[in-house]
């Protein structure tokens, strides 16, 4: 991080654990996939008006990607933009393909209960969600198609998907800067087609500064992103319209 970016807070997720937050507009969080094969699976809410959130369908369509990486921003279901990716060193985040169930976990990893392993125990992406989404007054109606930062699945020509292991190294990270005061929802669980036979998700290094002005056209080089920066603009605005 450039130390001309005023630091604001830092916090390490464990493999498996899950976090939530408010990052106000105008504040970068920089997530970090600290040993490799981290996967952070994420949702996002308006702060103000919890009923408008991450939309998946609109963010790949307005911009023609299956995948997302530096440039690209992530829409909300208003046509209005949570935030953008301003720096990734991974190069690739899955967009389709949800979340571990408890039922998955067991099938893959067995069963490991706090009663017995404590912090060691074996959590799913979905339970990690539920417990963050509990504690801003929302539940299961509210988990939809989330991203899943540094992991890779592609799909063939008939449609099956394939999971890139070993493609998130120990370092890589990737930056979301904030255009709306945004409740973020993360989950550091084991990426549902994760191929490890073995339950070892990755831990997740959150850092949060200031956005730097130099880096806040990242995301315009793609026309309807510059649409959804001007919807955001005006939902800020005191008269509703343009700035």
């Amino acid at each position: 991080m450039n130390h001309d970016n005023v630091f604001l807070w830092e916090e390490r997720i464990p493999g498996g654990c899950h976090w939530s937050g408010v990052l106000r507009r105008g504040v970068t969080l920089r997530l970090a996939d600290v040993t490799g094969n981290a996967n952070g699976a994420i949702l996002f809410f308006n702060q103000e008006e919890k009923l408008e959130r991450y939309n998946m369908a609109d963010t790949l369509k307005a911009q023609h990607t299956f995948r997302l990486t530096k440039g690209h921003a992530c829409f909300s279901d208003m046509g209005r933009i949570f935030c953008c990716i301003t720096a990734d060193t991974v190069g690739w985040h899955d967009t389709v393909c949800g979340l571990s169930d408890s039922k998955l976990i067991q099938q893959k990893y067995g069963i490991a209960r706090y009663q017995e392993h404590r912090n060691q125990m074996y959590r799913s992406g979905m339970d990690g969600m539920l417990i963050e989404l509990g504690k801003w007054g929302l539940g299961m109606r509210d988990i939809v198609a989330n991203i899943n930062l540094f992991s890779k699945v592609t799909a063939n020509n008939v449609g099956e998907l394939t999971f890139h292991r070993n493609h998130s190294k120990a370092g890589g990270y990737v930056d979301l800067s904030f255009e709306i005061d945004t409740l973020v929802i993360l989950s550091a669980a084991p990426h549902p087609l994760d191929t490890n036979t073995t339950y070892q998700p990755g831990a997740v290094h959150l850092t949060a500064f200031t956005t730097p002005i130099t880096i806040a056209s990242e995301c315009k080089q793609i026309a309807e992103n510059l649409r959804g920066l001007h919807n955001t603009h005006r939902f800020y605005h005191p008269c509703g319209g343009a700035l």
